[in-house]
């Protein structure tokens, strides 16, 4: 449901009287961009997805690098991963051949236009579909295969009409009825430690998907539990990661607890090295108060 859908919904079952205007144009025109960016990036994902499983290049990089990674097909499938083929213009060229527009491909990122040429964004990554609390797919996170270090390791989609960085975190769909049951969240730093722990038996786990923990993202998990776990790297820059997360969730009046994985480990190297008993048990067993955390940690 839309967010005015929602409140009606709710109205509607609390008895609860609400006055309606009449839509604007301007109301209109942006209800019917936001459904049009939605379906696009909907096309995007499942040609990405058969792309990874279908195309002979998309099986040859995209799905070997997961097998590699020991990522299970039925995550694969959970989390609608996929691959976009290394060409210049091959997503954009099927899209407007499916009757999608240009406009909206390249208000939702996946297009870059350049006068009159057109390039795909995410060319040669494998992607990782983000998506909204119903489901739906909001953006990309494409990761790069090449060891070309002029080549960024992640490309995310750009801020549009559908999608604001800071206020969503992923994983956040598959994560939401586990979160209620466990009545915690586990916070982490990437898109591939919330997949990997989602395969070792952890399912109440997100990710700030490498941006600093922001007010929005912390608000969004505070609608599912009060309680929240910081589980970054071990090192020094996790540690760092670790201090400024805690301040701002107890801003917001969570409890938070923190958990550092081995220096030089993070959560998706480590459930894989270690049974999924093995996982919880040194989950519970160095989950640490904030307090103690920051007490034992040197200024």
């Amino acid at each position: 449901m839309s967010y005015w859908d929602a409140l009606k919904f709710l109205a509607r079952k609390y008895q609860i009287p609400v006055e309606e205007r009449e839509e604007t144009p301007e109301d209109i025109a942006l209800k019917n961009e936001r459904e049009s960016l939605l379906i696009v990036t909907a096309y995007a994902q499942k040609y990405f997805s058969e792309t990874l499983l279908n195309h002979q290049e998309g099986k040859a990089v995209g799905l070997a690098y997961f097998t590699e990674r020991g990522i299970r097909e039925d995550m694969i499938e959970k989390f609608q991963l996929g691959y976009c083929i290394d060409a210049r213009d091959e997503f954009t060229s099927k899209a407007l051949k499916s009757g999608y527009q240009l406009d909206y491909l390249v208000k939702s990122g996946l297009t870059i236009q350049k006068d009159e040429r057109v390039f795909d964004r995410f060319s040669g990554r494998i992607m990782f579909p983000i998506h909204g609390i119903s489901g739906r797919t909001m953006a990309f996170g494409g990761r790069t295969l090449k060891t070309d270090k002029t080549v960024a390791k992640y490309v995310n989609s750009p801020e549009s009409e559908i999608y604001h960085k800071s206020k969503i975190v992923y994983g956040i769909f598959q994560a939401k009825n586990s979160i209620i049951r466990q009545d915690k969240c586990f916070m982490v730093e990437g898109y591939t430690d919330v997949i990997s722990l989602h395969q070792s038996g952890v399912e109440n786990v997100v990710a700030s998907s490498g941006t600093s923990l922001t007010v929005d993202q912390v608000r969004l998990i505070k609608r599912f539990t009060n309680n929240i776990t910081i589980m970054y790297d071990g090192d020094a820059a996790g540690i760092k990661a670790s201090l400024r997360g805690i301040d701002l969730v107890l801003e917001e009046g969570l409890n938070v607890k923190v958990v550092l994985f081995p220096d030089g480990e993070d959560p998706d190297s480590y459930s894989h090295k270690i049974s999924s008993t093995e996982l919880l048990e040194f989950i519970d067993k160095n989950e640490t108060d904030f307090i103690l955390f920051q007490d034992k940690t040197p200024a």
